[in-house]
């Protein structure tokens, strides 16, 4: 992606999903197409040992790299702030078209 838009939300009482639903809602009213990727930062993300937590089972405290919220792409990037979403269309066919 080389063309996005940068949201920020620090409403603690959002989850991520919630968080990125509306930026992608505002996105698809300004630009006229639904975002397919998003980029955060690593520490907006729960580690595989948090999920796992509740069960008991030790596992090593590994990042979650990427996962899908809806039908966007979700990465993580240390060069994003906390609490911002750098978020647009995945130009994987070359086109850079549109934000």
């Amino acid at each position: 992606m080389n063309v996005g838009m940068l949201w920020f939300d620090n409403d603690s009482r959002r989850d991520l999903n919630s968080k990125i639903e509306r930026a992608a809602a505002y996105y698809e009213t300004k630009y006229g197409r639904h975002p397919t990727l998003c980029f955060v930062h690593p520490s907006m993300l729960p580690s595989l040992a948090d999920a796992a937590g509740e069960n008991g089972e030790e596992k090593e405290a590994r990042e979650v790299k990427a996962f899908r919220s809806g039908n966007i792409e979700v990465r993580t990037t240390r060069s994003m702030l906390p609490n911002h979403f750098w978020i647009g269309v995945n130009g994987v066919n070359g086109s850079s078209q549109g934000a």
